[in-house]
């Protein structure tokens, strides 16, 4: 009974947004000034300059992807490119401006570092305005860093491995990124450490129509190991905003790293995200992705298994109500013999919403004796709902073993019956049901991690019902 009384909390405090000043903010729409003031506000190296104005070439000259999800109506030169909330960043809470404080505090984010999360990084539209990690972290030679401070303090590490896994050439929304990149996360974990608490991360939009770049490099040098946990929301406005993240994961011989994401977008963002790790000899890579939120999501977590016997697993759910639509997936991309990689997708799709997974499954000729294993499942709760599978295997070793399993159905009269016979009503047993569905993936999430998405799932489902 305790613990019912846990997901009766009001999850509409996510919809809240501050009026306020801001230390600099670009005027919308895209150019070759943006890129130039945000270079030169940051004090960057010549070289990062002129990378952001070759990605943003690359941006302008390539279309927008013809398969997916529809985001012909995102209006790239009505958005804000670039928002500085605050002068500086500060390690200390109590230096945080007030307006920014009462935010994270709303959200939680000093709570979840007093629950014994190692460090704590907070991104407020383009900047990250509060870091901290513990001494801990210090003692055992781990950087735990904002990303614009690791191209200042680290530059040799930073310029190795920016872009390295994710080309500004790779897609449209990755020479964006790399173009107008602004705040996120930087990692290194050195050789033999495991981290001994998740580090988080959370990235919060406030004003409408502004786009967010964050970008996150994680480094698990050999036979070390990190749980990173990332968490983002958004206000509700009438217009468009934008979120377009990279992700770059690097798991080094022996390593393993796990990234967890919980997306609460509200429902006027478009979350185009392209995130991709590459995992060498006997190392480990762990996506858990759950997408609740945003108008349209495009994203694919990405394991490249580059050396003989790595392996890597992805976990997934995305929930899509009325006028939202998750189109989600994995990839694995298997490139040394005995490599292996599992795909967990489930996705639920009510009042109206469209679901798609989208994977892909690559064995290259060097990937002798490779295996992948795909399950996806699908939950459609209406008539005007929708669900779609698109899976693409491609295989050019015969001794390779690749399945894909998919399946799709509704909630039975039979299972409502059976509930409802017990005293729950209908709303109620659907929620049992639906929670049971997705399962597999709350129970891999830190105990409070998987009450706040239950509270979700809950809040997105009340009144889809009956």
């Amino acid at each position: 009974m305790v613990k019912e009384e846990k997901f009766r909390v009001d999850y509409s405090s996510y919809n809240f947004h501050n009026k306020r000043k801001y230390a600099f903010k670009e005027a919308p729409g895209i150019s070759e000034k943006v890129v130039r003031d945000i270079s030169k506000i940051k004090n960057e190296p010549e070289w990062m300059l002129d990378t952001r104005l070759k990605a943003l070439r690359i941006f302008q000259s390539m279309p927008l992807p013809k398969w997916g999800a529809d985001i012909s109506a995102l209006n790239f030169s009505e958005l804000i490119y670039y928002a500085r909330p605050t002068e500086k960043k500060v390690n200390s809470w109590d230096e945080v401006p007030d307006y920014i404080k009462e935010t994270f505090e709303r959200l939680g984010i000093p709570e979840a570092e007093r629950k014994f999360l190692s460090g704590v990084s907070a991104q407020y539209e383009s900047e990250t305005v509060y870091h901290k990690a513990k001494e801990e972290l210090d003692k055992l030679g781990i950087i735990f860093t904002d990303i614009d401070s690791a191209l200042t303090e680290y530059p040799e590490l930073f310029k190795k491995y920016f872009g390295r896994a994710i080309p500004m050439t790779d897609n449209k929304f990755s020479a964006l990124n790399t173009a107008f990149w602004s705040g996120g996360s930087f990692i290194y974990v050195p050789k033999g450490v495991n981290v001994p608490f998740p580090l988080q991360a959370y990235f919060r939009l406030n004003i409408a129509r502004i786009g967010q770049f964050e970008r996150t490099i994680i480094i698990a040098d050999k036979g070390s190991s990190l749980h990173y946990i990332e968490g983002c929301s958004a206000p509700i406005y009438n217009r468009a905003s934008l979120h377009s993240g990279v992700v770059e994961v690097f798991v080094l011989d022996d390593a393993k790293v796990r990234y967890t994401t919980i997306q609460n977008w509200s429902k006027n963002v478009y979350n185009l995200v392209t995130q991709r790790a590459i995992v060498h000899k006997n190392a480990r890579m762990e996506w858990v992705d759950g997408n609740i939120g945003s108008k349209t999501t495009m994203k694919y977590p990405s394991i490249v298994l580059l050396g003989e016997g790595a392996s890597g697993e992805v976990l997934s759910i995305s929930l899509a109500g009325r006028g939202q639509c998750q189109d989600a997936g994995a990839k694995a991309i298997h490139l040394a013999p005995n490599t292996s990689s599992r795909i967990i997708s489930k996705s639920v799709s009510l009042d109206g919403g469209r679901s798609t997974y989208r994977g892909l499954v690559r064995v290259s000729e060097r990937a002798r004796n490779a295996v992948s294993a795909a399950n996806c499942d699908a939950l459609i709760l209406d008539e005007d709902s929708s669900s779609d599978t698109i899976p693409y295997i491609e295989s050019q070793r015969e001794d390779s073993l690749v399945s894909h399993e998919a399946s799709v159905g509704k909630i039975s009269d039979e299972q409502l019956f059976y509930l409802k016979s017990r005293g729950l009503s209908e709303e109620k047993a659907t929620d049992i049901i639906v929670s049971g569905f997705l399962s597999p993936f709350t129970k891999e999430l830190p105990l409070e991690y998987a009450i706040e998405l239950n509270r979700l799932i809950r809040l997105e489902m009340k009144g889809a019902v009956g």
